[in-house]
């Protein structure tokens, strides 16, 4: 049976929009929004009726009848701890949580509410994959150093799994056969120790840990972060934003763009080179301390993500561990196929939908 599947990722400044027949993309595109369409909304979710009428003309441009869609998938926002990876039905609990930005505020939340609003009125199905809090990781891994903060699961859980299941088959092994360390660079990074189908451990890429990335500080010294906190020149908000879209490449060198940077390091800029190695530096201790908690047990390290597409960031990286480490470069992301796979997998029965934990 063939199932005609629209797939939602919705993103800060855009809607990503995908229509499948089963695993066969027929029809993708970027529908961009600009900025001041979006300062009329307070929030990121008063823009859920915008980015609906924005999704249906995109289906009626291109001739699609939304009654004819088998099944919505969006990409899933945050949400509580999961602690299961796989396609879940989007739920009236899930909504209500989503809607109140109960675990954070994030445009991705949009995308299990889109999903809903499109497939409800239609009596479809709805559903989101491998959202960023799937939480796998073993009770050592969440031990932080200090009573009543615990190191917890926030990271690129969609993308991470597809690349690490697209490897796994291209080397003729299942995923959960294999433990592999993969790395996803985009304008945050994670670095997920990925052990027989589960990620046991991984840096939060929302909260301040792991590596510096282009756009987020990752782990800083305490007692400076504290002595900011409260120097009384912050906000709470305006320190979060610091940490997370102020940080990193950006904070240093005013911009989060690859190519802008690998621009300057040709023009002479001896700066963008130094802070470029230096997060290259980041990541490689990252997927350093991994190996070893692995005790050296690892069948390869993979790198994705937009910033993957950075030559010479790779080459930063391979230079530390090439000798040491296997290293296998897929460079982007293909999360619009991955959401598709997720549903068509519950569609034709090879995965059960979970509904609730």
């Amino acid at each position: 049976m063939v199932y005609l599947i629209l797939v939602i990722n919705p993103g800060s400044t855009s809607t990503k929009v995908a229509i499948f027949n089963n695993n066969k993309l027929i029809q993708e595109q970027t529908l961009k929004h600009e900025i001041e369409d979006l300062k009329r909304f307070p929030t990121i979710i008063d823009q859920l009726s915008f980015r609906k009428q924005v999704i249906l003309d995109f289906l009626t441009e291109h001739r699609y009848i939304p009654a004819n869609i088998d099944v919505f998938v969006g990409r899933g926002g945050l949400l509580k701890p999961l602690r299961q990876s796989g396609t879940y039905l989007i739920t009236d609990n899930m909504i209500e949580d989503l809607k109140n930005c109960k675990y954070g505020s994030h445009a991705s939340n949009l995308g299990a509410l889109l999903a809903n609003e499109l497939a409800r009125p239609l009596n479809r199905p709805a559903y989101i994959v491998n959202p960023v809090s799937i939480d796998e990781i073993e009770d050592i891994a969440r031990v932080s150093g200090f009573k009543g903060i615990e190191r917890i699961s926030m990271f690129h859980v969609l993308n991470q799994k597809a690349i690490a299941r697209k490897h796994a088959k291209s080397i003729g092994k299942k995923y959960e056969e294999l433990t592999l360390i993969v790395a996803h660079l985009g304008s945050g990074f994670t670095v997920g120790l990925h052990h027989k189908g589960r990620v046991i451990d991984v840096n939060n890429g929302m909260g301040g840990d792991g590596p510096f990335s282009p756009e987020r500080t990752g782990q800083l010294p305490t007692y400076p972060l504290i002595e900011l906190c409260f120097s009384g020149k912050y906000t709470e908000e305006q320190v979060k934003k610091m940490l997370a879209g102020h940080g990193g490449l950006v904070s240093y060198l005013g911009t989060a763009s690859g190519i802008e940077i690998e621009n300057r390091i040709k023009e002479g800029d001896k700066e963008a080179e130094f802070y470029l190695k230096a997060m290259a530096y980041n990541v490689v201790k990252e997927i350093g301390s991994l190996y070893f908690a692995a005790k050296g047990l690892i069948d390869g390290v993979i790198v994705t993500g937009g910033f993957a597409r950075n030559q010479r960031f790779i080459d930063y990286i391979k230079d530390y561990l090439a000798l040491i480490i296997p290293i296998v470069v897929y460079p982007g992301e293909d999360e619009m196929r991955a959401l598709a796979e997720g549903a068509l997998n519950v569609l034709t029965k090879k995965e059960k939908i979970i509904a609730n934990e």
